[in-house]
């Protein structure tokens, strides 16, 4: 009896800590992206170096972004842009 509730309080922290590693990783690949770095620096930096991927990647995303990205143009917050803004040909085709 008590072996089974081990193992249900280790699936539970398993899994918290895998929704902490993913979203690591969706946070690194963002701002390495609006960086302008690209997506991939970021997600492997993210699903390799997990919660420590998050400070390196803001300090770079305030600090040293490259010329011309999103973060350079938009600015430190990005701003919300509304349907009509929004290029139709830039959207992705499936």
């Amino acid at each position: 009896m008590t072996v089974t509730a081990i193992f249900a309080l280790l699936g539970a922290k398993a899994l918290y800590l895998l929704l902490l590693w993913l979203a690591s990783a969706i946070i690194a690949s963002w701002l390495s992206d609006r960086a302008g770095y690209g997506e991939r620096w970021g997600l492997a930096t993210g699903l390799l170096v997990t919660v420590a991927a998050i400070p390196i990647w803001l300090v770079i995303y305030l600090a040293i972004p490259r010329p011309g990205s999103r973060r350079r143009v938009d600015g430190v917050i990005p701003k919300r842009r509304k349907a009509a803004e929004i290029d139709i040909d830039s959207r992705p085709t499936a």
